[in-house]
């Protein structure tokens, strides 16, 4: 990374995909357990060592358990050739639920902080604020262990990861005696702070630091599973002709579906309307040019059911092609 910011990956199950499982099973009896187990393990492994999340866990053994080929039991054994064919449709079921769900990853590998240190006003305001904000008393001083402090206060958005995830960090502080009580003043505390913050920022060029970030990517995939159930698609349908039929304001079509669109998110797989500009522009977009054909013109069951349709297709086609970023509700 060259610019200095934090690397992002989005993780959509492209990496699972491309996993060789053939030597994992060899030629050994397996309990279905066994089989998870060394599944989880692999997809951590294309994870960043990051362990998959319980949530990620439940909806792809809900995948396999629709597959009639890979229905398991933890506490049935299988042979090899059925336990490689298990794992296999698991692995494929944790990378299509990745499909539909992305996770977000961000790396800190000690770039970040290169580039605090490459402008040294920049690096000397930081030091200076991180110092007025620890010292509480306005003694002009402050006890070395601080240092702890102001790195927990620069967090992961400056290059720093938490104590509790990335223990190098106390070794280094170890190794720079922070624990006394000595107390340092402004430029002190800037000279001891520069010299921690190089040693992190070799110690994770070594080894970088991994996390979940807590958003979600909204790519239109439930969405485009709601358009291909026509039994729901109506019923979603049926539901908006209702608020419709029960509106007591005099509304356009469009002005209808949009509102009944931003009540139903979370269920149709749409992001947020307030989750930023790319959310305000998706919407727009889909929008603007139904309106000048559909706002005003009083829409039978029928008609109505074809412009809901004809949204729900267009949002679809928009976030598969420029997914929306929003915060986990």
């Amino acid at each position: 990374m060259s610019d200095g910011a934090i690397q992002l990956q989005v993780l959509d199950g492209t990496h699972l995909r491309q996993l060789d499982l053939s030597l994992l099973v060899a030629d050994r009896t397996l309990t279905g357990a066994q089989i998870l187990d060394i599944a989880h393990s692999q997809a951590s492994l294309s994870l960043f060592g990051l362990p998959l999340p319980d949530p990620l866990k439940a909806s792809a053994l809900n995948r396999l358990r629709s597959n009639p080929e890979a229905s398991l039991s933890t506490e049935t054994q299988y042979a090899p050739s059925k336990a490689s064919q298990i794992l296999k449709h698991y692995i494929l079921a944790i990378a299509d639920e990745l499909k539909d769900n992305p996770l977000v990853v961000s790396i800190l590998d000690g770039s970040t902080l290169r580039l605090l240190f490459e402008d040294e006003d920049d690096f000397a305001m930081l030091a200076e604020n991180l110092f007025t904000d620890l010292d509480v008393e306005d003694k002009g001083k402050i006890s070395k262990s601080e240092i702890r402090n102001a790195l927990v206060l620069m967090g992961v958005d400056m290059g720093v990861p938490p104590f509790s995830e990335f223990p190098q960090l106390d070794d280094l502080l170890r190794k720079h005696g922070v624990d006394g009580e000595e107390e340092l003043g402004q430029a002190q505390f800037a000279q001891l702070l520069q010299s921690v913050l190089q040693d992190l920022e070799e110690e994770l060029s070594k080894k970088n630091f991994a996390f979940f970030q807590n958003i979600q990517i909204i790519n239109g995939s439930k969405l485009r599973q709601l358009l291909a159930n026509e039994k729901e698609l109506n019923r979603i349908v049926e539901k908006a002709f209702q608020e419709k039929s029960d509106a007591k304001d005099d509304l356009g079509s469009t002005e209808i579906i949009r509102s009944f669109l931003k009540r139903n998110t979370k269920e149709l797989g749409l992001p947020l309307f307030e989750a930023g500009d790319a959310a305000v522009l998706l919407y727009d977009t889909v929008f603007a040019d139904i309106a000048k054909e559909k706002d005003g013109v009083e829409l039978d069951k029928e008609k109505l059911t074809k412009l809901m349709k004809d949204v729900l297709q267009k949002l679809a086609e928009q976030l598969e092609l420029n997914p929306v970023y929003q915060d986990f509700a």
